[in-house]
């Protein structure tokens, strides 16, 4: 007899539907039948970001490999606004931070650019970042994994910007002023936070030109906490929280 198992959560790249057999990868039959102790006919969800979330039967459990059965859909596919996190990269501990909350709070892409105060962009490593955000989707009940992408350029990533998405836009010189937030729109939308020794004078002239600066409050945040604050706020007035 199946044993009860806790609610185990799994991102796969495979499609999903009635009776779908589902192969796993070495390092998630590790996982399932190594760490989760998990056995043949015990209970896991899997989504893959198209075919909404699924619950699962163990067919085969190998440390090694194995495979899970679909049963049923128990969740219809959808997907978070239509909201970017545009951001400078910083030390490697509150980079995966800020991605993992970034994942929590409802984005659907990640863009990392190379600004001129931009120290650690040699040292991204844009797979163990894409590896944050599936675990924090496992995680958080998210259907979709949102895609880190870049390093790009801030001169190229702004000059080809597409005006149709809309930029909200926290720049720490206006910290002390009043909050103002920009109309509330709906569309695409990026938030946009700059490294941790802030926008250079060039950069914030462009930004300046493609969306009103906004105040995150009368202190200077982490550009981390900076993004936690301003996707927040982003949600709470145009997202799926309301």
């Amino acid at each position: 007899m199946a044993r009860k198992s806790n609610h185990i959560r799994l991102y796969v790249d495979h499609p999903l539907g009635a009776d779908q057999r589902v192969s796993l990868t070495r390092d998630q039959a590790h996982y399932l039948f190594g760490v989760m102790r998990l056995d043949v006919g015990d209970a896991v969800a899997l989504f893959n970001g198209r075919d909404g979330e699924w619950q699962t039967r163990v067919g085969v459990a190998n440390k090694k490999g194995g495979d899970l059965v679909c049963q049923v859909q128990t969740r219809a596919q959808v997907g978070p606004p239509d909201l970017w996190l545009v951001c400078a990269p910083i030390r490697k501990e509150r980079l995966s931070f800020m991605v993992e909350k970034a994942v929590e709070l409802g984005v659907a892409r990640i863009v990392l650019m190379q600004t001129d105060f931009t120290q650690d962009a040699k040292r991204v490593r844009l797979d163990k970042l894409q590896a944050v955000a599936v675990e924090a989707a496992e995680q958080c009940e998210a259907l979709v994994v949102p895609e880190v992408v870049g390093v790009e350029k801030f001169s190229t990533l702004m000059g080809g910007w597409d005006a149709a998405r809309r930029i909200l836009f926290c720049d720490e010189a206006a910290a002390g002023r009043p909050s103002v937030l920009p109309d509330v729109i709906a569309g695409p939308w990026a938030v946009v936070i700059g490294p941790e020794g802030g926008f250079s004078d060039t950069e914030r002239e462009v930004l300046q030109g493609l969306a009103a600066p906004v105040s995150l409050g009368p202190r200077i945040l982490r550009a981390e906490t900076a993004a936690v604050a301003a996707l927040t706020v982003w949600q709470a007035r145009l997202g799926d929280w309301v």
